[in-house]
C-alpha cells in the first residue's frame, strides 16, 4: 500500500501578479507566516493576488455551476502553479465603513443573541401593567403552534396579549423607534450655516446652500425677483432677505448673461430659497459625497422619543437581570459578564439550562472581541464612528468564532489602529488560529508582529519595478543575521529610526489651543499644539484621538476661517491657522482610468504638448485627441481601458490585454504623433526616474516629476493605475501639490499615516513631513507607530485606555523628555522602544 505524504507547505511557482518577477516560494502550512517588504514591493500581490485569490477560487470551483454563477469570484491569478493551497479567507486592510444603521452589536452579531435572551428569559408586562416573572412557560410560548403561538395570559388580570419575539426587539425591523426609524438621531437644519460672511454679496456666494449642485444660478433668479445681488447681504432690506430665505418656490422668466456677452432666455426657471435648496437637495442626493455636502447644513440630535436607543419605547418595559434591552445595549462588552451573572441568579431553577445555552452563545461571540482589546465598546456604538482598526478587529473576531480548521487565513495589515499594548492580544489570537489547525499569512509592517512569526518571507529589494523578488526568508532570528534582509536590523534594534530634525520656520513658538466641553468620552479637556511643528497624538483605540482632532480641531479651524460658529463641543479655540488638509491612506481614483499622470498635472501638460506638434496641427488634432478617455483618442476596441473583459459564464471573468492597442489605450493614429521621437504611449510607459531627463527642458512637467522623486515615488510609471498603488504611496501622492508652496497657516492632519509602511518607508514619510514643516506647515499625526512618536517634536497622549476609561490627557511634551519618566502605557512602550535603539538616539 502506497504511503500518503501530507503536504507541509504551499508551493507557488511562477508568480507574476503585478510586479512579481516570476517568483517561486514555499509557504509553510499550519504556521504563522509574515510577509514583509517596502510599500509597493509586492507583498499584497503575493498574499492577496495569489494565495487568497487562488485559495478562494478553487474552493468555489467545488460548488455547483448554478451556485457559482451567483457568486462574485476572484479572477485567475497570473501564476504558473499553486499546489497544496487550502480554502482561503481574507481580512482586508480597509473594511467597508458601515452605514448609520449598523452598531457594534449588529456587526458582531452579538445583539442577535441579546434579542433572543430578552424574548426567552425576559420579565414581561401585560397591557394593564402587571409584571410577569420569567418562566419556562413564557420562554416556550413562541414555539407553540397555530393560534396559541406567542399568546400569554396575565395571571393577575386574565388579559391575553402577544409576547415579544426576538425579531420584535430589532431596531432595523419591527422594533424600530417610530420617530427616527431606528437610527437614534433626528436631523435639524442649522440655520446659521445657510448664510456665510454677511459682508459678501449674493454674487460673491454669501448664500452657502446655493453652492449645492444645480443651484449656482439662484442669484440671477433672485435679481429677477427684485433682490440686489451686488450689495453686502447685511445691507439688503428685510424684504430682500425674506425673499432669499423664504421666497416662494415658483417659476420665473429669467435672462442669463454668459461671459461672452450672449443672453439665454428661459420662461420656466424654478426659484429655490436658501431653505428649500437644502431640503430639495436632500430628496435627490444619492452618492456619499453629495450626502456629506447636504449634511453640513444639518446638526444631528439624539431622538427625543427613544433617547438614542433606536428602539420603540414600548419594548423597554421587558427586563432581563433588572435591565431593559436599551440599558444592556449601552453596557460595554467587558460588562456583559456581570449582567449574565445577575440574570442567572434571578431565574428559576428550571430555566438554568436554557440560560446556560443562550449565554454561552453570547460569551462565544464576545470573547474574541475582548481578547482583541475591544472591551470598552458598547453594543449600541454606531458602526460608522469606529476606527479602521476597530472595524477590522470586529471582522477578525467574527471569523475566529467559527473555529474552523484547515483554512488559510490571509490578513492584510491587522495591526491597523492597534495600540502597542494590543499587539500581544492579537498575537494570542494568531496562535489560537494555528492551534485550531489553520494556516496564517499576515502582511504587516509592525516589527513586533514580524518578530513573533514562525517564518518570514521578505519581498523587495525596492518598490515597483525594483521589487517583486524574494530577497530573504527564514525565521525572524535568522533574518537578523541575513545581510539581504531589510526588516532584520529593526528586529535586532540595530537600525537608525531617528530622522534628522528640521528647525521650525519661526524662532518664537506659536500655539494652537483647543478646549472641549462634553463630547463622547472627552469632558472639559484643554490641549495646546505647537504651530509649525510635528505633533503626535497617541493613545488606545477609543481614547478620544478622533474626537479631539478629526471631529473637533479640524472643523473648528474651518469654522473660524469661514467666520462660522464653532462646533457645539468646542468651547474655545485660539489659533492663527486658517487652512486644513486631511490626509489618509485611502486609494486614489475610482477606476483604472485614473493614473499617476492624470492625478497630477502631467497628463494635461502632455496633451497640450502633443497637440502643439506640427503633425498634430496638420491633422487638426486638438487636446481631446490625446486623452484615452475621449473617443477621438481612445482605442476603438477597448475604449481606452487597455484591457478587455471576457465573460465566460460560470467561470470567473477573464481580463486580457486589448489585441488592437496591446494595452496602449490610444488608437493607432494618435500614436503616430511624436515629440522628440516619443509617442504619448512611450512617455506614459516611462517611470518618473526615466522621465526626469526627458522633460528636463519642459518646466511644467519637470517640476511635477521632481516633486514625485522627492517623496520617494520615482519608481512609479506615469501611466500607472492609481487604484492599484499601495496606501502609503497614495498618501504621499496626495501631498505632491502641497510641497510646492509655503504653508504658514495650514495644518496637515495624518490619520494613521504608517498604514502599510515598512519601517524604512516610515523614514521616507518623515522626510516628506519635514519638507512640509520646512514650508511652515503645522503637522498633526494620529498614530500608534513608535517610530513616528520618537521623531515628533511634540506628543499628546490620551488615555489611560479606551471608551469610558479614556478621554484624559495623560501626558504632553517633547518625546525625548517624556520617555525619561513615562506616565502612561503608551509612554512605557515608547520608552522601551527608545532604549532598544538607544545607540542611535540623537544628541539633544
Amino acid at each position: 500500500m502506497a504511503t500518503i505524504t501530507i503536504p507541509t507547505q504551499i508551493e507557488v511557482r511562477g508568480g507574476q501578479v503585478h510586479n512579481l518577477k516570476n517568483i517561486d516560494v514555499d509557504i509553510p502550512l499550519n504556521k504563522f507566516v509574515a510577509i514583509s517588504g517596502l510599500s509597493g514591493s509586492g507583498k499584497s500581490s503575493l498574499a492577496m493576488g495569489i494565495l487568497y485569490a487562488e485559495g478562494s477560487r478553487r474552493y468555489l470551483e467545488a460548488l455547483s455551476t448554478y451556485t457559482r454563477r451567483r457568486i462574485s469570484q476572484n479572477k485567475r491569478s497570473q501564476v504558473q502553479e499553486v499546489r497544496h493551497i487550502p480554502s482561503a479567507i481574507a481580512l482586508r486592510q480597509r473594511p467597508t465603513v458601515p452605514s448609520e444603521r449598523s452598531t457594534v452589536g449588529s456587526m458582531s452579531e452579538t445583539f442577535n443573541t441579546v434579542r433572543l435572551i430578552f424574548s426567552r428569559l425576559g420579565s414581561v408586562v401585560c397591557p394593564n401593567g402587571h409584571r410577569l416573572a420569567p418562566s419556562l412557560k413564557i420562554a416556550q410560548v413562541m414555539d407553540l403552534a397555530g393560534d396559541k403561538m406567542g399568546v400569554l395570559t396575565c395571571p393577575t388580570c386574565g388579559v391575553s396579549f402577544m409576547a415579544k419575539g426576538a425579531e420584535d426587539f430589532a431596531f432595523n425591523s419591527g422594533g424600530a423607534c417610530p420617530e427616527c426609524q431606528g437610527t437614534g438621531k433626528i436631523r435639524t437644519l442649522d440655520e446659521s450655516k445657510l448664510i456665510g460672511d454677511d459682508s459678501l454679496t449674493l454674487d460673491q456666494g454669501v448664500v452657502a446652500s446655493w453652492h449645492l449642485p444645480g443651484r449656482n444660478f439662484m442669484p440671477t433668479v433672485a435679481a429677477t425677483i427684485g433682490v440686489r445681488t451686488d450689495v453686502p447681504y447685511r445691507e439688503l432690506t428685510a424684504a430682500e432677505q425674506q425673499i432669499v430665505l423664504h421666497g416662494e418656490k415658483k417659476q420665473y422668466a429669467v435672462d442669463f448673461h454668459t461671459s461672452t456677452g450672449r443672453v439665454f432666455h428661459t420662461d420656466k426657471t424654478l426659484y429655490e430659497n436658501a431653505y428649500d435648496a437644502v431640503y430639495d437637495s436632500l430628496k435627490t442626493v444619492k452618492s456619499e459625497r453629495a450626502i456629506a455636502q447636504v449634511n453640513q447644513f444639518f446638526h444631528f440630535e439624539t431622538c427625543p422619543t427613544c433617547h438614542g436607543s433606536r428602539l420603540n419605547p414600548e419594548l423597554l418595559n421587558q427586563l432581563v437581570g433588572g435591565l431593559n434591552i436599551a440599558e444592556v445595549a449601552d453596557l460595554t462588552l467587558g460588562a456583559l459578564q456581570q449582567w449574565e451573572t445577575t440574570t442567572k441568579q434571578e431565574l428559576p431553577a428550571n430555566m438554568t439550562n436554557l440560560a446556560a445555552i443562550l449565554f454561552k452563545d453570547l460569551s462565544d461571540n464576545v470573547r474574541p472581541l475582548l481578547e482583541l482589546g475591544l472591551d470598552y465598546l458598547t453594543l449600541s456604538r454606531s458602526g460608522n464612528t469606529l476606527s479602521t482598526g476597530e472595524l477590522q478587529r470586529i471582522q477578525l473576531a467574527k471569523t475566529l468564532r467559527t473555529e474552523t480548521t484547515g483554512v488559510l487565513y490571509v490578513l492584510d495589515e491587522p495591526s491597523i489602529g492597534l495600540h502597542p499594548d494590543n499587539i500581544q492580544g492579537l498575537l494570542q489570537i494568531f496562535r489560537q488560529l494555528i492551534a485550531q489547525g489553520n494556516s496564517l499569512v499576515v502582511v504587516d509592517h509592525e516589527v513586533d508582529i514580524v518578530a513573533a512569526a514562525d517564518w518570514v518571507v521578505e519581498i523587495g529589494p525596492g518598490s515597483g519595478d525594483a521589487g517583486g523578488e524574494i530577497i530573504a526568508q527564514g525565521t525572524p532570528d535568522a533574518l537578523t543575521k541575513d545581510p539581504q534582509s531589510l526588516i532584520g536590523p529593526f528586529i535586532a534594534g540595530k537600525a537608525n529610526i531617528f530622522h534628522a530634525k528640521v528647525a521650525p520656520v519661526v524662532a518664537k513658538p506659536q500655539w494652537t489651543q483647543l478646549k472641549i466641553g462634553d463630547y463622547f468620552n472627552l469632558h472639559d479637556i484643554s490641549v495646546a499644539l505647537p504651530d509649525h511643528q510635528i505633533t503626535a497624538v497617541t493613545g488606545f483605540s477609543g481614547a478620544g484621538k478622533t474626537s479631539l482632532i478629526l471631529n473637533s480641531l479640524l472643523p473648528a479651524i474651518k469654522a473660524r476661517a469661514a467666520k462660522q460658529r464653532l462646533p457645539q463641543q468646542v468651547t474655545d479655540l485660539t489659533t492663527d491657522l486658517r487652512h486644513v488638509v486631511s490626509v489618509d491612506a485611502t486609494p486614489i481614483g475610482k477606476n483604472t482610468r485614473s493614473t499617476l499622470a492624470t492625478y497630477t498635472t502631467i497628463m494635461d501638460n502632455l496633451r497640450r504638448l502633443f497637440a502643439s506638434q506640427p503633425a498634430a496641427k496638420a491633422k487638426h488634432y486638438g487636446i481631446a485627441y490625446f486623452s484615452y478617455n475621449n473617443k477621438q483618442g481612445a482605442c476603438p476596441d477597448c475604449g481606452g481601458q487597455g484591457t478587455i473583459t471576457l465573460d465566460i459564464q460560470y467561470l470567473p471573468d477573464m481580463d486580457e490585454v486589448c489585441p488592437t492597442c496591446q494595452g496602449a489605450r490610444f488608437n493607432q493614429a494618435v500614436q503616430q504623433i511624436k515629440w522628440r521621437g516619443y509617442s504619448i504611449v512611450d512617455l506614459l510607459a516611462l517611470s518618473v526616474k526615466e522621465a526626469l531627463p526627458v522633460f528636463a527642458k519642459v518646466p511644467k512637467i519637470h517640476r511635477q516629476l521632481v516633486l514625485l522623486q522627492e517623496i520617494g515615488l520615482d519608481y512609479l510609471h506615469l501611466g500607472e493605475s492609481t487604484p492599484s498603488i499601495s496606501g502609503g504611496e497614495a498618501q504621499r501622492l496626495k501631498l505632491v501639490n502641497h510641497l510646492n508652496q509655503k504653508q504658514p497657516d495650514t495644518v496637515f492632519v495624518f490619520d494613521e499615516p504608517s498604514v502599510g509602511l515598512h519601517p524604512l518607508d516610515v523614514q521616507v514619510l518623515l522626510g516628506v513631513l519635514n519638507q512640509l514643516k520646512a514650508k511652515g506647515a503645522t503637522i498633526v499625526i494620529i498614530t500608534h507607530d513608535l517610530d513616528l512618536m520618537a521623531n515628533a517634536d511634540y506628543l499628546i497622549d490620551l488615555g489611560p485606555k479606551g471608551g469610558e476609561q479614556g478621554g484624559r490627557v495623560m501626558a504632553s511634551g517633547r518625546p525625548a523628555e517624556l520617555v525619561q519618566e513615562p506616565t502612561s502605557l503608551t509612554l512605557q512602550y515608547l520608552s522601551q522602544h527608545w532604549q532598544k535603539f538607544s545607540a542611535k538616539v540623537p544628541k539633544s
